[in-house]
């Protein structure tokens, strides 16, 4: 009856060490299960945020595009102005035997175009200056979110 008594305690002991183990089991499982919905929940975020990277990047690749497009349309219609310009100046020079009151007026209207072309010159220099500015605000912005990313994950 001792032997009895002692294995009866030992089995309630043990019992009691299986439902503590049981008990700790269960709240791991419960602790690991978070754990790998925040890890799923983190990988739903990175993919949604690289996914949001590759489409910043494809804006500020049409952007770069866009912005070489422009000045390179603003060069050829710069070239177009200064063949017009020049034109211009021959066919004062044609006409400089014919009437000083005439050549007076062309000198102006020549001057005038000048201005406006360096006015419209400066204009497109501070646009394309402004759009690199911007540029490199947005890959600098870019380059952030990477380390960002990269230092969350």
């Amino acid at each position: 009856q001792e032997e009895k008594k002692q294995l009866t305690l030992k089995v309630e002991e043990l019992e009691r060490k299986l439902e503590t183990t049981s008990a700790q089991n269960l709240e791991f499982l419960q602790v690991i299960a978070k754990r790998e919905e925040s890890i799923h929940q983190c990988q739903l975020r990175l993919e949604e945020k690289t996914r949001e990277c590759s489409s910043l990047a494809r804006q500020l690749e049409m952007a770069i595009e866009d912005a070489k497009r422009q000045v390179e349309q603003t060069r050829e219609r710069a070239a177009s102005r200064e063949r017009v310009a020049q034109s211009k100046m021959l066919d004062l020079e044609t006409q400089l035997s014919r009437n000083k009151t005439e050549l007076n007026q062309l000198r102006r209207s020549k001057d005038d175009a000048e201005r406006r072309f360096e006015s419209r010159l400066q204009d497109l220099k501070d646009r394309l200056e402004q759009s690199e500015s911007t540029n490199r605000s947005m890959q600098n912005y870019v380059q952030f979110l990477k380390a960002s990313y990269a230092n969350v994950f």
